[in-house]
């Protein structure tokens, strides 16, 4: 199947989904502000990591969070980490406000990073490479990495993300280390960029 079904078909899969969250309850912002303690250690108080291999949370879209964190438990992704850590987020409700709270923070911010790689990583995120079947990220990503849309938990905010997590992250799709991505979208796009691709995009993604 090529990228461009599967985003058809992720497309028509994240409209089903995204009326089933709308019927979820909303999370509490402020009582997650309480809850995410926790989390504070490695994501910061407000969702800006200092570690660059911890990711900033920072505006992300609740949904994506909540998304994450349950595939974490249920185990269809892993970490050394955030394996174990998921399981202290507490109840449905007690997630939902802890990812409330970071999404009502404002969106991650990176320093514009001025350089060829850059410029480079910037064509590949907003045209992508047709030769070589590299799929667009700004069109799952939105304008500057700001995400698609907050109701659906699958295209996440990646503007002004750590870069060290971008390619980390992007090498662990390539080499299917991390396979949580609906219909495999992710991968398939990953698996054709080299690792100059990757480190291109992450440094232009990073200084959004």
């Amino acid at each position: 199947m090529s990228v461009f079904k599967q985003i058809v078909l992720l497309l028509s899969t994240m409209i089903l989904l995204s009326y089933g969250s709308l019927t979820q309850a909303a999370g509490d912002p402020v009582k997650g502000k309480v809850k995410a303690a926790a989390c504070a250690g490695c994501h910061g108080k407000d969702g800006n990591s200092l570690a660059p291999n911890f990711p900033k949370l920072s505006g992300q879209y609740a949904d994506y969070i909540v998304k994450q964190v349950n595939d974490f438990l249920h185990k269809k992704r892993s970490d050394p980490i955030m394996s174990g850590m998921a399981a202290t987020a507490g109840s449905a409700k007690d997630l939902a406000d802890i990812a409330a709270f970071f999404a009502s923070q404002k969106k991650m911010k990176g320093t514009q990073v001025k350089s060829a790689k850059a410029a480079r990583g910037k064509i590949l995120y907003l045209k992508g490479n047709s030769a070589r079947g590299i799929y667009a990220c700004v069109h799952c990503h939105g304008k500057n990495g700001k995400g698609a849309s907050k109701t659906n938990p699958f295209f996440p905010v990646i503007g002004g993300q750590h870069k060290v997590y971008l390619v980390k992250i992007l090498k662990d799709f390539k080499l299917k280390k991390r396979t949580n991505d609906p219909a495999g979208m992710m991968a398939a796009v990953a698996i054709k960029m080299n690792n100059a691709d990757i480190d291109a995009v992450s440094e232009y993604l990073s200084g959004l």
